[in-house]
């Protein structure tokens, strides 16, 4: 699979092996060639409201034509009272019409939008989808944790190698984190053996112990706790036996992992080409996080890979994934900025491609 941006060749670092097939960073637009189909996708998170316009390019990939990107905040308040806040709404929806307002601009064959674990969760989510559909112009799905994980796994999947038997694939999320257990010695057709939903994400964990990630002895708390989670997963696949066999790739979709691999590579400021597919050591690894624990409030907000909108989550995910990285001890970890809208994109187009019954 290949997936470009219009203004940029394919192409990869030196030294590190096969290129990653490059998903292009927000920003920029491009005309669609060809008459080619526009397809839409969009992810209405805990945290963030996102949205990818793109149009098929060779073989199963795709050119982005427009992005959105926004932190939103939906889930804030709904671990306390159990349903989705005024103002939080407000936010969705103003971000919501910003999208509905970009897809009226282009000829749009179809919109693929969903939502995630706040609108899973809160008690007042079915009367906010409705809200949301009218300011979106368009129907918004709220999907299954499962289905989270297979579209996670789908706009990964370009990322496994012929050598793996495996992938642990994990998506910290702003209400939840999902694991994927994947079958990868097929490469044409990975499988998901199974999936874990731990209800805890960056948003829950930042109103609940969002202080307490800031010091020692509260980060470590917060990272035993969501170990004892993945632990019960982990005794039903035996995945620790599977990867001392060797042969599986732990892989990481969120910010939290592509803001380790920024640090990592010590980047002047985020750059998505340089950290989707990057092959991070785990020493490497260990010692972003440990910076990232240094720094304190003031420095994680002036950093040009986090920034003020983000300080509050970096901590909080740096938990959760030093749990994953406590339970399952893998010798590096691949990074993938992509996830849900790309899965979308691609799993829209590869039905486009299906032949017709009776054609």
């Amino acid at each position: 699979m290949q997936i470009r941006n219009a203004s940029q060749p394919p192409g990869g670092r030196r030294g590190e092996g096969p290129p990653a097939p490059p998903i292009p960073a927000p920003g920029g637009t491009v005309r669609p060639g060809n008459g080619a189909p526009l397809f839409a996708a969009l992810d209405l998170g805990t945290n963030n409201c996102r949205l990818l316009v793109a149009s098929p390019s060779g073989p199963g990939g795709f050119r982005v034509l427009d992005s959105f990107s926004r932190i939103i905040r939906l889930g804030e308040g709904l671990s306390s009272t159990g349903a989705l806040s005024d103002a939080a709404m407000d936010r969705a929806e103003a971000a919501l019409e910003a999208c509905g307002q970009k897809l009226a601009r282009r000829p749009v064959q179809a919109v693929h939008a969903v939502a995630t674990e706040a609108c899973r969760r809160a008690t007042n989510g079915p009367g906010f989808m409705r809200r949301a559909e009218r300011a979106l112009g368009a129907p918004i799905r709220v999907i299954p944790a499962r289905e989270e994980a297979e579209l996670a796994m789908e706009s990964c999947s370009p990322l496994f190698r012929p050598e793996d038997r495996r992938a642990l694939l994990f998506d910290i999320g702003g209400g939840s984190t999902e694991i994927a257990w994947i079958r990868t010695d097929e490469l044409a057709s990975p499988r998901l053996i199974g999936t874990i939903s731990v209800p805890l994400g960056v948003v829950t964990l930042v109103e609940r112990d969002g202080a307490a990630c800031f010091g020692g002895a509260g980060f470590e708390r917060v990272v035993d706790e969501v170990a004892a989670k993945f632990e019960a997963f982990d005794s039903v696949h035996r995945i620790r036996q599977e990867m001392r066999a060797g042969g599986v790739r732990l892989m990481g979709t969120s910010g939290t992992v592509t803001t380790l691999a920024g640090i990592a590579l010590d980047l002047p400021r985020y750059s998505r080409a340089a950290v989707d597919g990057h092959e991070l050591g785990m020493a490497c690894a260990d010692r972003a996080l440990q910076a990232l624990r240094s720094m304190g409030r003031e420095g994680l907000a002036a950093h040009p890979c986090i920034g003020p909108e983000r300080v509050d989550f970096v901590l909080p995910g740096c938990a959760i994934y030093a749990a994953i990285r406590q339970v399952w001890p893998a010798a590096g970890i691949t990074v993938c900025d992509r996830g849900l809208r790309e899965g979308l994109l691609l799993r829209a187009m590869r039905e486009r491609r299906k032949p017709r019954r009776g054609a």
